[in-house]
C-alpha cells in the first residue's frame, strides 16, 4: 500500500531523547536548541530523514516545532493539533498554543536572565531568524548557528532519499520548459535581478516539467536550482537521479551536483532574487548584500493553471469521484458491522488503484470516526484502528496522485443513525460550503476577504473551526500549493485558473468531527443580468464529483437556493460519474443523490 498503519513515533521515547540532546546543548555551550518540522527547501513537506520534530518529541502533526532548553521543552502547535498533541508527547514537553503564545515570549518567560539559543542555518529561513531576533532584542537572548543536533543524536537516521526523476509530459503540462525558462527568466530581467534562487522542489519540477518522489505522497525531487535572465537553469541535484530514468533537458539545464551549491552562490554577480518565505538563513548569508528579497518567480504561473492542467485536472476528479463512490456504497453494505477505520482505507486506496494513471495518493487517508473524527489530521493507526459504530460520523479526507492531476476530497458519512446535534452541526458545514460555491466576487479579492463566507452559518451559531477554509492545489504536485488560499491571513489575489480546497469543518473534541470539502477552480464569472458592467467579477467551478451524505442533512435549515444548488450538484455527480461505475454503485448513486 501507499499507506502504512505502523505507529511511526510513542511519546515515552521522547524523554531519553530528550535528555541525549541536552547533553549535546551542554556540549555545544548553548541554553537552548530549536527543533522545527523542515528541511533544507523550506517546503510544507520533509522526507523521513528530515522528520527532527516527530522522532524527538512523538508529534507527528504537518507544522509545529520544539523550543528544547535545559530546564523545560515547548511544542508550538496551531489550532489543527490541539487535540492531537496531547495524545503524541510525554509530560516532558508542553504544549504551547501558537501563534497566540509566540516564541520570543515563551523565551523571555524561560529564560528570564538570558541564554543562547543554537538553531540549523538550513531550517530557518532568513525572515524567521529575522524576526525572531528582533522580539528578543534587549532580553540578553541571543541566537547562534549550529551543527544540527538532532542529527548527533538520531543513530538510526533515514539516508537521503535517492528516488529517480521522471519527464512530466509536455501535454499534461501544457507548456514546455524553453517556454516557462523564457518567459520567467524575462520577467527576471526587466526586473533587474540577474538570477533567481529557487529551493522549493515543487516550484522546480514545475519548471522543469520532472516529477520525482523523494518525499511521501508529493511527486517532488529534492533538488535546488539557479535561473539565470538568459533563461539557463543550473540544476543541483544528483546525476544518477537523472540517469536511471534518462531524463535529458537538453542544453538550456546544467546538473551539478548539490555539494556544489553553496559555492556556486557565491560566484553569482548583480541582484540575485529569493523568495522572502522561504530562503534559508545559510543562503541569505552565502549571498550577502546581492540578495533581494521577493517572491518566487515559480509561485504564482505554478498557481494559475493553464487549459491542459484544468482539463486534466477535471478528467482526474472525474475517475476519483468514482472510486470514491464505490467506497461509500461499499461501506453502506458493510457498516457498522465489524468494519474498521483501517478497512476503509484499504478499500479505498484499492478502488484508487484500479485506474493505470493513478501514481500516488496525496496524502495519507483520514479516516476518523467517532472521537477520532475531532482530530483534524488524524492519521490511523494499527493502535489507533476504531470499528465504525452506530450513531457515529465517519470523517473520510483522502486524495489521489494522477498523472493528469492531483485531487483531494472529504465526505463525512453517517454510520447508521446519526444524532440530532451530529446533524445540525453538518448542515450549518454544508451551508458554509454551498455558499462559498455560489459566491461570486469582484476581481482583485484575496482569500482573506471572502474566506468568511464559509464559516457564516457556524459563526450564526456561536460555532467555528480552527483550520483555513481552502489550501491551493498543484497539477500532479503538492496537495497543499501556495501562494493562493482561502485563509485569513491570504493577501495574493485570486485569479483565473487558480484550484483551491472549499472545505468548511467542526470539531468537537472527544466526541465527532465534520468535514466537506471539493476542489474549485476560479474562473471569469458570467454578466448577470442588471450587473455593473464596468465591474468585473470572478466565480468557481467545481471540480469535485460526489455525493453528500443526505442522512446528516436537517433539510428545514436549507433555504431554497440552498437546496437547489444541492439538486443541480447531485444531479451532476449522477451524470458525470455513471460512465465509470459498476451497476452496484450506479444503482446506489442513484438513491444516494436523489432531490432534497
Amino acid at each position: 500500500m501507499y499507506q502504512s498503519f505502523d505507529v511511526t513515533a510513542r511519546p515515552e521515547q521522547g524523554p531519553p531523547r530528550l535528555e541525549k540532546l541536552r547533553r549535546e546543548m551542554a556540549r555545544a555551550d548553548l541554553d537552548g536548541f530549536l527543533v522545527p518540522r523542515a528541511d533544507a527547501h523550506q517546503g510544507e513537506y520533509v522526507s523521513e530523514r528530515d522528520e527532527r520534530l516527530a522522532w524527538l518529541t512523538g508529534f507527528t502533526g504537518s507544522a509545529g516545532f520544539c523550543a528544547a532548553l535545559r530546564h523545560s521543552a515547548g511544542v508550538f502547535i496551531d489550532g489543527r493539533y490541539r487535540s492531537q498533541v496531547k495524545q503524541q508527547v510525554a509530560t516532558e514537553f508542553t504544549p504551547v498554543p501558537w501563534p497566540e503564545v509566540s516564541l520570543a515570549h515563551w523565551l523571555k518567560e524561560q529564560l528570564p536572565q538570558g541564554g543562547k539559543i543554537g538553531f540549523d542555518p538550513w531550517l530557518y529561513s532568513a525572515g524567521q531568524i529575522a524576526q525572531l531576533e528582533s522580539a528578543l532584542a534587549d532580553s540578553g537572548i541571543t541566537l547562534s548557528q549550529s551543527e544540527n543536533l538532532v542529527d548527533l543524536i538520531w543513530n538510526d537516521q533515514p539516508d537521503a532519499p535517492a528516488q529517480p526523476v521522471t519527464h512530466h509530459p509536455d501535454s499534461h503540462a501544457g507548456e514546455t520548459i524553453e517556454q516557462k525558462t523564457q518567459r520567467l527568466s524575462a520577467e527576471l530581467k526587466s526586473a533587474g535581478h540577474s538570477a533567481a534562487v529557487l529551493t522549493l522542489p515543487d516550484s522546480i519540477m514545475w519548471l522543469l516539467n520532472i516529477r520525482g518522489s523523494d518525499v511521501a505522497h508529493n511527486p517532488v525531487a529534492l533538488c535546488f536550482a539557479v535561473l539565470q535572465d538568459t533563461g539557463h537553469v543550473d540544476l543541483f541535484i544528483k546525476a544518477d537521479k537523472l540517469a536511471q530514468s534518462a531524463v535529458n533537458f537538453g542544453q538550456g539545464v546544467i546538473q551539478h551536483d548539490p555539494a556544489e551549491f553553496l559555492d556556486f552562490l557565491g560566484g553569482l554577480n548583480g541582484s540575485v532574487l529569493v523568495d522572502k518565505a522561504t530562503v534559508p538563513q545559510i543562503i541569505a548569508d552565502r549571498l550577502g548584500a546581492r540578495m533581494q528579497l521577493g517572491n518566487d518567480p515559480c509561485a504564482l504561473p505554478k498557481a494559475i493553471k493553464n487549459k491542459a492542467e484544468i482539463e486534466g485536472s477535471a478528467a482526474a476528479h472525474l475517475r476519483d469521484g468514482a472510486a470514491v463512490v464505490e467506497l461509500l456504497a461499499w461501506l453502506d453494505a458493510q457498516a457498522p458491522s465489524n468494519c474498521t477505520e483501517i478497512d476503509v482505507v484499504k478499500r479505498l486506496e484499492e478502488l484508487r488503484r484500479r485506474d493505470p494513471g493513478l501514481r500516488e495518493i496525496s496524502f495519507d487517508t483520514i479516516a476518523g470516526t467517532g472521537p477520532n473524527g475531532a482530530i483534524m489530521h488524524y492519521r490511523v493507526t494499527e493502535e489507533t484502528n476504531a470499528t465504525l459504530e452506530d450513531g457515529q460520523l465517519l470523517v473520510l479526507d483522502s486524495g489521489g496522485q494522477y498523472l493528469d492531476g492531483t485531487t483531494d476530497i472529504t465526505r463525512t458519512i453517517a454510520i447508521g443513525t446519526p444524532g440530532t446535534e451530529e446533524r445540525a452541526c453538518f448542515t450549518r458545514v454544508l451551508q458554509g460550503m454551498i455558499a462559498m460555491s455560489r459566491l461570486r466576487w469582484p476581481r482583485g479579492l484575496a482569500g482573506r476577504d471572502i474566506e468568511c463566507v464559509g464559516r457564516m452559518p457556524l459563526w450564526l451559531a456561536e460555532q467555528d473551526f480552527n483550520h483555513g477554509l481552502g489550501h491551493g492545489v498543484g497539477a500532479y504536485l503538492s496537495v497543499h500549493e501556495g501562494p493562493q488560499r482561502l485563509s485569513r491571513v491570504s493577501d495574493v489575489a485570486l485569479q483565473e485558473g487558480m484550484i483551491l480546497s472549499n472545505e468548511p469543518g467542526y470539531y468537537r473534541e472527544g466526541a465527532f468531527g465534520i468535514r466537506i470539502e471539493n476542489l474549485v477552480v476560479v474562473e471569469k464569472a458570467t454578466a448577470l443580468p442588471g450587473g455593473d458592467p464596468e465591474r468585473d467579477f470572478l466565480s468557481w467551478r467545481t471540480l469535485t464529483y460526489a455525493p453528500i451524505d443526505q442522512r446528516l442533512i436537517v433539510a428545514d435549515m436549507l433555504s431554497a437556493d440552498e437546496k437547489e444548488w444541492l439538486n443541480t450538484y447531485h444531479s451532476q455527480v449522477a451524470e458525470k460519474l455513471a460512465p465509470y461505475l459498476t451497476p452496484h454503485a450506479k444503482a446506489w448513486l442513484a438513491e444516494a443523490t436523489r432531490e432534497v
